[in-house]
């Protein structure tokens, strides 16, 4: 399983679409254990543009601070899950709390 967590300064960037870059996280789900990760530039912010790039990517899922309700439907229809209103600042420690089931999320962040 693929994970993106946008990215900026090195931490969890709080509106999904204005990030700096995507930690690509891959997982195995045998073991629920970190195989590999990267982090990739962002290709920018455009209407409809990120669900099908990252879909492109092999993601399978999202994990984000905030996100707009299209983006939200926008990943939906290209089977990818979206977990919204993440709390933390590392990418690879909210992976692993997610695969645990302790990932601590609030409110999504994000008002459109």
């Amino acid at each position: 399983m693929k994970y993106a967590i946008p990215v900026s300064n090195g931490k969890l960037a709080a509106h999904f679409g204005h990030c700096e870059h995507f930690a690509f996280i891959d997982v195995d789900e045998t073991t629920n254990s970190i195989v590999s990760k990267e982090l990739v530039a962002s290709p920018g912010h455009q209407p409809g543009l990120l669900p099908v790039w990252l879909a492109e990517e092999g993601v399978s899922a999202v994990i984000a601070g905030g996100m707009g309700s299209r983006a939200q439907a926008l990943f939906i229809e290209n089977r990818i899950q979206v977990v919204i209103g993440a709390l933390g600042d590392d990418p690879e420690q909210m992976v692993l709390d997610h695969i645990r089931g302790t990932l601590a999320t609030g409110d999504n962040v994000c008002d459109h």
